[in-house]
């Protein structure tokens, strides 16, 4: 019975978004009228507090769309260079983008960098400050995930095996001297296909990986996320957070957990948070202080923008990461085939955790290396920043002062090592070709 009404939670939302209509477009004729600079009222408090009211009603009903990277210069050396984005592959669900520095002259040789990001709700776009960081000494590339509400049924299932083939494509793509950089969410099939691609002697394995606040044993450190997971079992995610895509979507018939759904679970974890930051937007508003404002709109347009994850996905995810724990157990399996870490041998390996994350506690991502048991000492780091939580692992004053120059510093130094070991090869192939004419 539940079931069946939960199937038609889409439907719900959709004519509640259509009924708040007519209410927005009054409220947007009210807004524009108690800006407007011929109304005298405009410059009083009653006029900014009319029009303060109708800009938060506005964003709180509004549908936020995909935002933009909006990365259009980096700074290298002190010169400011245009940064093209390009597609360079792509597949129903996923669009791999690179961004194209377009720098004069030839071009030094800079860590290729594979930036691989969550499939948790929000778009690629939450990592644009782990971009920006990292565009002006690396190649940047980054997964752009498709809302799963736009592809058409006809191009079928996603799943987290889906989503394992889809990192070795890319991975096949780049090439061998790629680094791979997995934020939260894809830290675990990441290092499953990476444990895959070692296994079967795949020559397009990646130099390294990184992986940050990423929940490889949820286990340790438990949060409150995990603790849910475990508690309520995979059946009450089924039963509870799947539904349908209703027309005249794209995906319309698809089975998702939609956004809409996922954001409620965001706020609700930190609603007094949210209550008090639109508070004080109000308060900028009516003060006159666009600065404050801006920053808060800034930050809400990205929050606030959501996208539908294919529900096989999301149970599967669920099911194997935070209740079943299959991948520190040794049980996962990709295709039929077992995911063995110990497998990975070459391919170097960081972890980075934040001190006071709440959504993968820390010890959860640095188990990769207990796991990773075959990797050389000198091609392993781990790294816990002080005082940061789960977003300032992958973004802020502390991310760019503190933890991307050490991540970069780890490609950099095994960039350095290969060029070493090229060069060698080189030389040990001239010294045979000698020996043969004489």
């Amino acid at each position: 019975m539940y079931g069946a009404a939960m199937s038609f939670a889409y439907h719900a939302y959709e004519a509640v978004h259509m009924m708040v209509g007519p209410m927005r477009g009054v409220s947007d004729a009210v807004q524009l009228a108690f800006k407007n600079p011929a109304n005298p009222l405009t410059y009083t408090p009653l006029g900014r507090t009319v029009a303060a009211s109708c800009e938060l009603f506005e964003r709180m009903t509004r549908r936020y769309g995909k935002p933009a990277f909006g990365l259009h210069e980096t700074t290298i050396n002190g010169v400011k260079v245009p940064v093209e984005e390009r597609v360079v592959w792509e597949r129903p669900f996923c669009r791999l983008v690179y961004f194209d520095r377009k720098i004069p002259g030839r071009r030094k040789p800079q860590p290729k960098v594979l930036l691989v990001a969550p499939m948790s709700g929000h778009y690629a776009t939450l990592l644009r400050g782990t971009v920006e960081a990292f565009l002006p000494g690396h190649e940047v590339y980054i997964t752009d995930w498709v809302d799963a509400r736009l592809v058409p049924l006809s191009e079928g299932r996603f799943d987290l095996d889906d989503y394992m083939d889809y990192v070795i494509d890319m991975l096949h793509t780049l090439g061998p001297d790629t680094h791979v950089m997995a934020v939260c969410q894809p830290a675990v099939p990441v290092i499953a296909a990476i444990a895959r691609m070692e296994a079967e002697g795949d020559d397009s394995a990646p130099r390294s990986m990184t992986l940050m606040g990423g929940p490889i044993d949820t286990r340790r450190s438990p949060t409150a996320v995990n603790q849910l997971a475990m508690e309520r079992g995979i059946d009450w995610f089924r039963r509870n957070c799947i539904t349908v895509v209703p027309l005249p979507h794209l995906g319309a018939f698809r089975q998702v957990y939609p956004g809409f759904m996922q954001l409620s679970g965001f706020m609700a974890m930190n609603m007094d948070r949210h209550v008090t930051a639109h508070y004080e937007m109000f308060k900028h508003l009516v003060s006159g202080d666009g600065d404050s404002a801006e920053r808060h709109r800034d930050f809400y347009d990205e929050y606030l923008a959501v996208m539908d994850m294919t529900a096989e996905f999301y149970l599967q995810t669920i099911e194997t990461v935070f209740v079943k724990h299959a991948l520190p157990k040794g049980e996962m399996t990709h295709r039929g085939k077992p995911v063995d870490l110990t497998a990975v041998r070459r391919v170097a390996l960081m972890t980075v955790e934040g001190e006071l994350d709440d959504i993968s506690g820390v010890g959860q991502t640095k188990a990769a290396h207990d796991l990773c048991v075959n990797i050389p000492a000198d091609k392993r780091v781990h790294y816990l920043q002080p005082k940061v939580g789960h977003y300032g692992v992958f973004n802020g004053s502390r991310f760019r002062a503190e933890i991307q120059p050490r991540i970069s510093d780890f490609m950099v130094s095994l960039d350095m090592e290969a060029a070493k070991g090229r060069r060698g090869e080189s030389a040990q192939e001239q010294r045979k070709a000698l020996k043969v004419v004489g």
